[in-house]
Formats: structure tokens, sequence, C-alpha cells
């Protein structure tokens, strides 16, 4: 329920059902298991599907209708078919959803639940909730799931994929909602399963992205997901094959059973920025001027984020009391492969193919946010400004600075973090008009590792810039540790672009790299004595990503004859 997923992420002991870690870990016993998270979260948002919401809780019941039915019967044999009915019914020409699961009073009923699960946990300077849910629209199977996050203590019913599964509908919604006075904002998260739809350079009709539609799209969506237990958005190789890092957690498909590859292009947010400096010359607005926030999208209510808190699948475990052990850690390693006969039974992985569907999935990913206290306002506003920062489930402390005037003695003084507002501009915002007399924008970069995790190897900074009506991007090493292995606990450094040119409107964004740790398979292979799986790497680099700072030429001066 949203109330056990808020006390977990506050840090309290929740208990499990002895029956859902039996089918999500392989554990069987009787008794409900324990679970704590490894450290509290300081804000979280509970954000289930909208799409039916509540509705499958009915079969708790075996006299009630829906239980008795034979859809009913059937998800009680195979609870994922009710997630998989719930997609199908908005592919062309699905079934639609049965009437139980589109029930508006249990639904409503379900929906003030989350919102009295947000308010009760609110500890305002300890803990922040946020009331949202995912409207979960996949047409043709293309991902293009928007988390929504309302900053008030009350909303409206959700708005779902079953009203309109376009963008520009929810955006309607989301103004509406505004203009009843309750601020709002839409998410869009796993870019990298969308086919290509989410950073598309045309809208939903298929229509080339005018003015009016960047506008309302950088208004209602200031943010967007790099990284989740699906895999991370940034880039792929294909896309940055000058970039040696870009091959980190590769979820490069669409969801559902047949892995279909989801095209690269129009995916990723990277390729985004750059197609948003394009947009933005031909029609004065860019429509993909992104913050960066991670999530989860784990789906059992225990929102861990360490590798260790992971051990595949939608999960998150305790792995001090939930760790698969003998045949289900085999599974969960893709060793082992349930039988098509019966769940319980088990075969021999006959494919790379099957091992690597089991082993894709990542830890969570988190958000960090630039904000002066732990409130609703205060969060929300940073949120809204995009001064925030995405990491890959580690707790690495990331802040990136902008401007023209910006000297090597300045971080050495204790009030240089407001010197850097005063003469600057924070990640998710412009830097200030250029004087004449600077040659280079200079940018502040300042990463502190996870203190419980590995030391950080060096700090990047990505550059995307236009050349014409094309775009182009690089990589700079701005920090490297110089120590690797061990790293350092702490990088501070003053950057500035070798390559600029003022003509040239650009966006720039930081990447933190740790030294290498064991990913979670790994983690999960050694404590079972079993052999790595070489279908993914062994050890992967923890990162974190700030939100950009973009830079836009002045436009030219008109001179009278």
């Amino acid at each position: 329920m949203p109330q056990d997923a808020y006390e977990f992420g506050k840090g309290e002991t929740v208990m499990v059902p002895a029956a859902q870690v039996a089918a999500e870990q392989g554990i069987p016993g009787e008794s409900a298991v324990p679970a704590k998270r490894a450290w509290p979260l300081d804000f979280m948002a509970v954000t289930d599907h909208s799409e039916g919401m509540g509705t499958v809780r009915v079969l708790d019941d075996p006299s009630s209708e829906f239980a008795r039915s034979e859809v009913g019967r059937k998800i009680l044999a195979d609870p994922s078919a009710a997630q998989s009915m719930k997609v199908a019914s908005r592919r062309p020409g699905g079934a639609p959803l049965p009437e139980y699961m589109r029930d508006p009073r249990v639904m409503q009923d379900a929906w003030e639940k989350v919102i009295s699960a947000a308010n009760d946990n609110y500890q305002p300077g300890t803990f922040t909730t946020f009331i949202g849910y995912e409207w979960s629209s996949t047409p043709g199977g293309k991902n293009l799931h928007r988390n929504v996050i309302f900053n008030a203590d009350h909303a409206p019913p959700p708005y779902t994929a079953d009203h309109s599964d376009k963008p520009e509908d929810l955006w309607s919604f989301l103004e509406g909602v505004r203009r009843q006075g309750i601020d709002v904002i839409a998410i869009p998260h796993n870019g990298n399963a969308s086919g290509g739809l989410m950073y598309d350079w045309n809208d939903s009709a298929g229509k080339p992205i005018d003015e009016a539609y960047a506008q309302r799209r950088a208004t209602n969506e200031p943010l967007t997901e790099i990284v989740q237990i699906k895999g991370q958005s940034d880039t792929l190789p294909v896309l940055s094959p000058n970039d040696e890092f870009a091959s980190f957690e590769i979820f490069d498909h669409l969801l559902g059973p047949a892995m279909v590859p989801s095209e690269p292009h129009g995916s990723y947010i990277r390729e985004a920025f750059g197609r948003g400096l394009v947009i933005q010359s031909k029609v004065g607005t860019n429509p993909y001027k992104y913050g960066l926030v991670g999530g989860a999208d784990i789906h059992n209510a225990l929102s861990t984020s360490d590798e260790s808190g992971s051990a595949g699948g939608q999960f998150g475990i305790d792995p001090r009391s939930m760790l698969p052990q003998g045949d289900a850690a085999k599974r969960a390693l893709g060793i082992l492969m349930p039988t098509v006969a019966s769940e319980a039974g088990t075969a021999l992985a006959k494919t790379n193919a099957q091992r690597i569907a089991v082993l894709e999935r990542s830890s969570a990913g988190l958000t960090g946010v630039w904000a002066e206290e732990n409130t609703r306002d205060s969060i929300f506003a940073a949120l809204k400004r995009k001064e925030t920062f995405a990491t890959s489930g580690t707790r690495i402390r990331v802040r990136m600075f902008g401007g023209w005037d910006f000297r090597p003695a300045l971080i050495k003084q204790h009030n240089w973090v407001e010197q850097a507002y005063a003469r600057g501009a924070p990640m998710g915002g412009d830097l200030p008009v250029r004087p004449q007399d600077s040659r280079a924008p200079s940018f502040i970069l300042q990463a502190l590792k996870d203190p419980e995790g590995a030391n950080l190897d060096r700090v990047q900074i990505i550059k995307v810039w236009l050349e014409g009506l094309e775009y182009r991007e690089k990589i700079f090493d701005a920090a490297p540790s110089g120590k690797r292995p061990p790293g350092v606990a702490v990088l501070t450094t003053i950057w500035r672009d070798p390559a600029f040119d003022p003509s040239q409107a650009a966006v720039y964004y930081a990447r933190v790299l740790e030294t290498p740790t064991p990913r979670w398979s790994t983690l999960l292979a050694n404590k079972n004595g079993l052999p790595v799986a070489p279908e993914r790497p062994s050890t992967i680099r923890e990162r974190a990503w700030s939100s950009p700072i973009w830079y836009t030429p002045a436009p030219p001066v008109a001179r009278a004859q």
C-alpha cells in the first residue's frame, strides 16, 4: 500500500507478506519478512499507474463478483496478466479493459488512499511527500509515460491514458488544474523505451513542432528522467560513439516480453538537447529544455537504490532478509529459467537473450534538489527551476554554476556559492548575457562522494552545440582525480570552454563518475557462490548527472544605414 511505501522510504521497518516474498524472490515461508531501507530518503512521491488504479485489490475479497469472474480467476492465477491486459487495451484494436478494472468508485477510493498516505507522512523539515501518479500512455507499445506531481494537499482524480494517450491532452488537463490554483508538473520517464517518440521532431499528430507546442511542453514538463531500473536514457554508443562511458546500464527495447528494439533516435536525452537547439533556432522556443531527475519505477513499494537492494526484476529488497538463494538466485541471474509448464519448475537458460532479459534491470536512480528547506513548496520550486541532479542510485552530490568571470580563486572563498548565484547561473538556468570582453564561459563544478560509497574518479562536462542546423557533442574531462584507484572524496574545479564560439547556441551538463564497484548481479552471484553472468558487466561506474546550463547567442544588432 502507499502507506507502506512511505514508511519504508522514511527508513522505518515494514513487514512484507510471505506470499509476496515467495512470488518475487522465490523465498518460501509462512511469516511476514521485515524490510528496512539502508538509509532514509528526504522526499518521495508514490506514483501508481493511474489506469485502473486500485481495481485489482477487489480480488482480495474471494466473494466479490470480480474474483468469481473469468477475468478475476485468470488474474488470481497469474497476477502479471492484469498489467498485460492494461497494456493490450491501449494498443490499436486491443480489447477494452473489463468493467471490473475501470470501476470509477474503486479507482476514486484508491486515489483517496494515495492522497491520504502522502499527507499523513508529510513531515516538513524532515520528510516531504508529493501527491502523484503515473500517466501510462503506451501507443503501439512505445513508452510515453509521465509522472504527474502536484504541489498541494489535494488533487483532482487522475487523467489517464484511457482518457487520451496524447501528451498534448495531458497538458491541457494540467493547465486546467493550475487554473484551479493547484501547481502541477509532468515528468517524462523511460524515454529509452519510447521507440523514438519521447523526444521526436514532431507532435502526436505527426506535424513538425511549432512554437506553441514547444512553449506548452517547456511549461508543463520542466524535467525528464535520465535513469531508473529500466536503464538510463542519457545516450547509447550508437548515438555517442566517442563517449567511452556510454555503454552504461543499457535497456534498448520496448516494454514487453518480445523485446522489440526501440528506435534510438528520439529516445535519448543528450540527442534531445541537440534537437531542442535546432528546433529553437527555427521556431524560437526550445521544447527540450529539460532539467534531469532519477527515479525508481520499482513496483513492490520497497524503493531501494543501492546495488545491494536489487536482485533484478521490478522489486526492491532488504538484502538482509530478502536475498534470493539456491534456485531462486539462479533464476534471478538467468542461470535457470522458469519452464513453460510451471513457474515452479526450472530449466537451464537456452539463449543469451533469455539471460539478458533477466539481467538487464538496474538498481533504482535518485533525484537530488538544491532547495532552501525540506518542504513541499521549496522542493517543488527547485524542481520547476530545474536546480536538480540525478544519480544511478549512489548518494553523490553535484553542483554546477555557469558564468563569465569565475576565477580559480573563487572556489577557495568561504562564500563562493553565494557569489556564484550572484554572478552566474545555477544548473537548470541560462548563462547571463555575454559581456563583450568575455572570450568563453566558465563553470564551477563540485562533486562529493556517497558517504558510504566509492570514491570519485572524475567530473566531465558534456557539451552539445549547434553548427548551422546540425548539433554536435563533445566530452571534456573537467576534473580527473589523478588517483585511479582509489579516487578522491571531493572534486571541485572551475572549467572554461576551450572551444567556445559565441555565435553557436550550446548546452552544458556535468557527469560525475565513481571508481568501479560490483553490479547487483555480481553481488548476488558472490553471495550464493555462483558464476558471475558474462552477459552484463561485473562492475559498473555509478554516476550522477547535473541539469544543464544553456547558452543562447545574443540576436544581431540592427544598424541604421
